[in-house]
């Protein structure tokens, strides 16, 4: 009597004959606990907080250009000296103190300065957010690729059970002579088939771990796994041109090339302002001998040998640029030129963050749609995987089709589960695109989590046999 190759025997099979590797319900890790591990652990994101301190240091080295400058200073010499009258030679040594305090009063090449310093901060401060926004992203793209390459390879592992069980019933029908020799080979094909996509599936599976050990250095027996429940809703709202709006307003990458620009505007304005005058209040203190201040008396020789001075004086610099040389032109050029290449980077930005929003919210939709049609067509070939075998056992279908039909199961199985993580992530990407991308996101995720998630069981929706059963007896002539 022939045995009927139904999806829920071979999930059976493949449960029990080879089973995944679980680890205990207590050592599965979920999303939230993945991402805080990311937060903690991630070596790109703590490159990045790095960076902005960096950074961020440009604000007080520009102000410090408007601030008091005030520098000391020491001096010791040899010093000769000859005269004629009477004619003598006399060497000490001469010493000397002074302070010096300066106040920029007008400097409007330091003030562009500090002012594009301010952007620059603002713009390094919003790419650490992208960077932050992204690190959830990351997150959940490889959480989810984990469990999407566990329920490849379940499905795997199910369709190679299903192919060997057709194998051994084509030798039992070969032995018996209900079939020829070619059943017997083209099952043998499948199978082979079936077992090598079973080890590149289990891969899949180590490849997927070891990049989230990467991003979290951390090391993972196993994960919590995503019901079949999980609500497959179109994005809200369902509007492509508000999710535009929202991030033109919102995306933090728009955003910090607006400060680009704005900071390359005012390095235009500081080079510009490389032909204005500066004004400095400057204050000075100096106090040593003669020798080495080099005063003299009134009638114009130098005062007695050994004698100290003390000198203050306050006063106001002024200093015109007259020529450099053409350096501060060729700046200006330069400035021109960069602040034009960042307006064109910004727009360019611009244009691809409302292409990739378009396309993630006609990529959400899609999903919603795919997933239900995948699921169905999962139920479609179930039931004709069993009519397939009901026409091989009364001999009006022969052994192609039946492995035909298996084959396609599989892959409607595969299909599904990936669409199934598509929306998932697709739905985070439109958000990051938007700007509004949080860790609220990722534990909403979390409250649909199966903590005793098995993948060799849990890789299809629940009740799925009795539907293709279902479906299978409402045919007219069954």
């Amino acid at each position: 009597m022939l045995r009927k190759l139904s999806l829920a025997l071979a999930v059976s099979c493949a449960s029990n004959g080879m089973a995944w590797a679980e680890a205990p319900l207590s050592n599965k890790t979920d999303l939230v606990s993945v991402y805080q591990e990311a937060v903690n652990n991630n070596a790109d994101l703590a490159a990045a907080v790095a960076q902005y301190g960096a950074q961020k240091e440009v604000v007080p080295q520009a102000r410090a250009g408007l601030l008091p400058n005030l520098s000391g200073g020491a001096q010791v010499s040899s010093v000769r000296t000859s005269l004629d009258q009477p004619s003598s030679t006399v060497n000490r040594d001469a010493h000397s103190y002074q302070a010096t305090l300066a106040q920029p009063l007008f400097r409007a090449d330091r003030w562009f300065q500090f002012q594009a310093a301010k952007d620059v901060n603002e713009q390094a401060a919003l790419q650490l957010s992208a960077t932050e926004q992204n690190l959830i992203l990351q997150t959940a793209n490889s959480y989810f690729n984990v469990l999407r390459s566990q329920d490849n390879l379940a499905s795997t592992k199910a369709e190679e059970a299903a192919f060997k069980r057709q194998l051994d019933q084509s030798n039992e029908r070969f032995d018996v002579g209900l079939s020829d020799k070619t059943d017997v080979l083209n099952s043998q094909a499948s199978y082979d088939t079936a077992r090598a996509n079973r080890i590149v599936a289990q891969r899949q599976v180590d490849d997927a771990f070891e990049a989230l050990i990467t991003l979290t250095n951390r090391q993972y027996n196993s994960i919590q796994g995503i019901s079949h429940n999980l609500p497959i809703l179109p994005p809200t709202p369902n509007d492509a041109k508000a999710w535009v709006e929202t991030a033109a307003r919102q995306n933090l990458n728009l955003l910090a090339s607006n400060y680009a620009v704005s900071a390359a505007e005012q390095t235009l304005k500081q080079r510009k302002a490389g032909h204005a005058p500066t004004l400095d209040a400057v204050a000075k203190y100096e106090k040593g001998d003669n020798d080495a201040l080099g005063f003299s008396n009134p009638n114009g020789f130098p005062q007695p040998y050994g004698g100290n001075v003390e000198q203050t004086s306050v006063g106001l610099q002024l200093n015109i640029p007259i020529y450099s040389g053409g350096l501060i032109n060729s700046q200006v050029r330069q400035s021109y030129a960069q602040l034009d290449q960042t307006e064109q980077q910004r727009e360019s930005l611009r244009r691809q963050i409302v292409e990739n929003t378009r396309d993630l919210h006609r990529a959400v939709n899609t999903d919603v749609e795919q997933v239900q049609a995948r699921k169905q067509s999962i139920i479609s070939n179930q039931s004709a995987v069993e009519a397939t075998e009901i026409g091989y056992q009364v001999g009006t279908r022969n052994i192609v089709d039946v492995l035909d039909a298996q084959r396609s199961l599989y892959t409607s199985v595969r299909d599904y589960n990936n669409t199934r993580y598509d929306y998932i992530l697709d739905n985070l990407r439109l958000k990051q695109q938007a700007g509004t991308l949080n860790p609220g996101d990722l534990q909403d995720l979390a409250r649909w989590l199966k903590p005793d998630y098995n993948p060799d069981k849990d890789f299809l929706p629940p009740d799925l046999a009795k539907a293709a059963a279902e479906q299978l007896k409402a045919r007219p002539g069954q």
